[in-house]
């Protein structure tokens, strides 16, 4: 665990194609519903609106935003797949977590992503793997990137989160 509150798990970095990540990260798809509803299990209304680090977002913020973000990596996914370099529509997270929706309790967010992950978790394994070569332009980063590291991004990504929410639980000794 990384002392840096932002980065519980440390920061993403690009790794090589192995088939051992790939069933790893294809894994931290296929159960990071579980996980995060595991990581907020009996927490309270006061809980869930405790924000994770100073100036960070509360717990209910963290859940509905890795369903706006999840919900946007799977369109990505997506367009990877069927388009050639296609160009994915960055959007601004921090004024997506400030929209009414996130007021809405994490239940709906938490069952979404079971079913999104599903979805997510059957396409990508059932991908031939010239696929993780595809790639999408990301504009606001001005860089090219390979579904693969997607892949690493958005495995990294679910366990980022609920890594925040489980180091607070333990600092806080929920």
């Amino acid at each position: 665990m990384s002392e840096d509150l932002r980065y519980p798990i440390g920061k993403y970095y690009a790794q090589p194609f192995s088939s051992t990540l790939k069933t790893q990260w294809l894994a931290d798809i296929k159960f990071l519903p579980a996980m995060l509803e595991n990581a907020i299990l009996n927490l309270d209304e006061s809980q869930l609106q405790t924000a994770y680090r100073k100036d960070g977002w509360t717990v209910q913020q963290l859940i509905h935003h890795v369903a706006d973000s999840h919900i946007n990596a799977y369109c990505r996914f997506k367009l990877g797949i069927t388009e050639d370099n296609p160009v994915i529509k960055p959007y601004d997270e921090k004024k997506w977590a400030e929209l009414c929706d996130v007021k809405l309790p994490v239940n709906l967010s938490i069952t979404l992503l079971y079913a999104l992950h599903a979805r997510w978790h059957h396409l990508l394994d059932n991908a031939e793997n010239a696929i993780w070569e595809k790639t999408v332009f990301h504009p606001e980063q001005n860089k090219t990137l390979t579904l693969w590291y997607l892949l690493g991004s958005y495995a990294w990504h679910g366990r980022h989160h609920t890594a925040h929410i489980n180091a607070l639980r333990e600092r806080m000794k929920w």
